[in-house]
Parts: C-alpha cells; sequence; structure tokens
C-alpha cells in the first residue's frame, strides 16, 4: 500500500499541541516523524497531568502518537550538530519556537533552506513573525480572547468564555498540514522547498465565518448568543420534560415537520414562525412555545422522533457518549497504540486508495536517542 508520504521524514521540533498534532496527522500519511526534545524534561505537556498514561500525561499522549523521540540539548556541540543532521536530512521541519530563538542554533527557516533547499520548513507563531506580534506568546487561550472567538461564546449579556478545547491549535494544525502538503506538491513541481508560516491568529481570524462576515456587511461586531444562531431558528438547545435537546432547524420545511412531530402543525403557518426571518425576529416567543410542547416527553424520544421524520435534532451527549455513537456508526474514532497505553483518537479521513499508517505508541523521553544518533551518524544513502 502507497501513502501520500512514504518516505518522507519530519524533523518536529514543536510541542504543546498545534506543531505535535499537525506532526500526528503527517505521521498518519505516512511520514516518518522524529521528535526532538530537551533533555530531563522533554515537550512540556509530559508534565501537564493529572490524567497520567502511558510513560506520561494524558494530554502529551493525545497529540504525540506514532512519533520517534529523541533528547537533544542544542546548547551542547555534539548534540547540536545531530540536530543540524536532522533537519538536513529532513523533508519537513515543524517548529513553534519565539520568533528568532533558532537563529543563534542555525535551525531557523533561512539557515535550514540554505543547507537543505528542498525541505518545507514550517514555523507556527502566535501573532506573526514581525513586528509587535513577533513579541507576543502564542497561548490558545490568550489568542481566542484577542481573536474575538471568546465575545461570541457564552450567554447573552454574559462573562465571555473559550471553547471547551484548545480549538485554536487545532485549527493551526490543520492550516499548517494544508500548508505543507501544498508547499510539497509545489516542491514536486519546481524541485524548491520554502518556509510556511501558520499564525495562531491568522488561523482564528479565517474561522470566524458567517460571524466575520456579519460584522464585514454590516459594521456592527457580533456577539455572544448561548447555544442560538444569528441567522436560523429554532437552531439551539430546548428544554425537554427531562434534558435539552439540540434542534438545527434550517429551512421552512424542517420547521413544518417539527411542528407536526410536536403535535401543533398549525405552528407553521403562525405569521411569528412561518417564516425564518419570521423565526429570528421571534425567537423568545418561539422558545417558550416549543417548551411547552417539548415538556412532555424526554430529550430522547424527541429526538427519535425528530430524526425520523427528517427534522435534524439529538441529545447533548458527553465525550463518552460522543465516542459510542461514532463507533455505532462505523466510524472508528479511536485507534490502539500497543499495551499500556490508552486508545488515542483516530485520523478523521477516509481513503478509498490507502489506510492511515498503523498508528504507535506516543514516545518516552528519548526513547528511539540511541537508534536515531546512529542513524545520523551512519554514511548517507
Amino acid at each position: 500500500m502507497i501513502r501520500p508520504l512514504d518516505g518522507m521524514l519530519v524533523a518536529d521540533l514543536s510541542r504543546v499541541l498545534a506543531g505535535p498534532t499537525a506532526a500526528v496527522m503527517l505521521a498518519d500519511l505516512g511520514a516518518r516523524v522524529i521528535k526532538v526534545e530537551r533533555p530531563g524534561a522533554g515537550d512540556e505537556t509530559r508534565a501537564w497531568g493529572p490524567p497520567w498514561a502511558g510513560s506520561s500525561s494524558a494530554y502529551f499522549e493525545a497529540a504525540n502518537r506514532s512519533k520517534q523521540s529523541i533528547a537533544l540539548d542544542f546548547g551542547d556541540t555534539a548534540d547540536l550538530a545531530l540536530a543540524h543532521a536532522l533537519v538536513d536530512r529532513a523533508d519537513i521541519v515543524l517548529e513553534n519556537y519565539r520568533t528568532g530563538a533558532l537563529e543563534r542554533f542555525g535551525l531557523d527557516a533561512a539557515s535550514v533552506l540554505a543547507r537543505n533547499p528542498r525541505a518545507v520548513y514550517c514555523s507556527i507563531t502566535g501573532f506573526g513573525s514581525t513586528g509587535e506580534g513577533a513579541a507576543m506568546p502564542g497561548y490558545d487561550f490568550l489568542v481566542q480572547a484577542l481573536g474575538g472567538l471568546m465575545s461570541i461564546t457564552g450567554d447573552p449579556g454574559g462573562e465571555p468564555r473559550k471553547v471547551g478545547v484548545a480549538m485554536v491549535d487545532l485549527l493551526a494544525a490543520n492550516h499548517a498540514v494544508m500548508g505543507v502538503l501544498a508547499a510539497l506538491l509545489h516542491r514536486e513541481r519546481s524541485g524548491a522547498g520554502q518556509h510556511v508560516e501558520v499564525a495562531l491568529l491568522s488561523s482564528l481570524i479565517a474561522s470566524l465565518a458567517n460571524q466575520a462576515g456579519s460584522y464585514l456587511a454590516t459594521g456592527t461586531a457580533p456577539r455572544a448568543l448561548g447555544n442560538r444562531h444569528p441567522s436560523i431558528a429554532p437552531y439551539e438547545t430546548l428544554r425537554c420534560r427531562d434534558d435539552l435537546i439540540a434542534v438545527a432547524v434550517g429551512n421552512d420545511a424542517q420547521f413544518a415537520a417539527l411542528c407536526a412531530v410536536l403535535g401543533d402543525p398549525g405552528l407553521a403557518s403562525d405569521p411569528r414562525f412561518a417564516t425564518n426571518p419570521a423565526r429570528v425576529g421571534h425567537r423568545d416567543d418561539l422558545q417558550g412555545t416549543l417548551e411547552v410542547l417539548l415538556a412532555a416527553d424526554d430529550a430522547a424520544v424527541w429526538a427519535a422522533r425528530m430524526l425520523g421524520a427528517g427534522v435534524p435534532a439529538g441529545t447533548v451527549n458527553g465525550i463518552d457518549e460522543a465516542l459510542a455513537l461514532a463507533r455505532r456508526l462505523g466510524l472508528a474514532p479511536t485507534v490502539g497504540v500497543g499495551p499500556d497505553h490508552p486508545e488515542q483518537l483516530a485520523h478523521p479521513v477516509r481513503y478509498s486508495a490507502f489506510a492511515p499508517a498503523p498508528a504507535t505508541a506516543p514516545p518516552a523521553l528519548d526513547e528511539h536517542g540511541a537508534a536515531v544518533r546512529a542513524w545520523l551518524a551512519a554514511p548517507r544513502d
């Protein structure tokens, strides 16, 4: 079986989440990923527990499967020479150091590309690599705040809230992989590598989609609406007899079907609710009317009835329930990585011509140091 990145080498100089996650995706596509870590401590997320799993924290394991680990001290002459040998052989270099921090070691983009002009060197920054942004620390939570995401997350009039996972880091990881793959295709056509840069802030802003589009169209910045949608109704959570149900009505036909399921088809012709703009304009009335009807039964019962009638709806699941649903649907959301390690999240894309590379356990610190050192010391083919 041929995979897109078979035979390619990734020198992963990144840590925490965005870069390491991008490296996992490249490993899934067939690349060999060698993670370079600090001697003694390694990636700082190894200590980000509890909970603990395998050789380190569950956090570290979640972003570092399918890699080899070598510990190198860039301040040590021999170790730095090994780091140079690694990036000089690499097809892809990933890093998320503070801008300029790698220059004194000759591991910055300009130095690496001068020695290895076919490399694709990917830098993940917080706010860009020039001007004021170069000195700003790039942490997901900070970018969620400065980048506007927190302003549209949470209850109306309430305190701004972050998303419940480091979403900006994960967006940046996906954009980094997109940029790396585009640069590899460009290399196939031109013969030359290049420097690819992804800023967390740019990744977030590019993902604000209709919310940013609303501001650009009107000059008014959107604000948090809780679980409501700014342009569609009912597209929110509603209270049933026992719990909440998520209802995602996207058009008038679906709303008519919802009304029929709830036993009040006449609601679909009520002037307040007959069209989507009317429903958006009468959100509070709509919510109150629907919740009176929904109080007659439990959320799971209503969800089954609605789905049966073609109305997008579902219960509000925990992560355990979400994984169970994905397994029931045959989506295989997790992958085993060997004994003494918990399962990890699987590559989410299905390909008709190949399967992702088999996953291996997240490495212990410097687990592959001796083997990688011997390989780097051997003559190149």
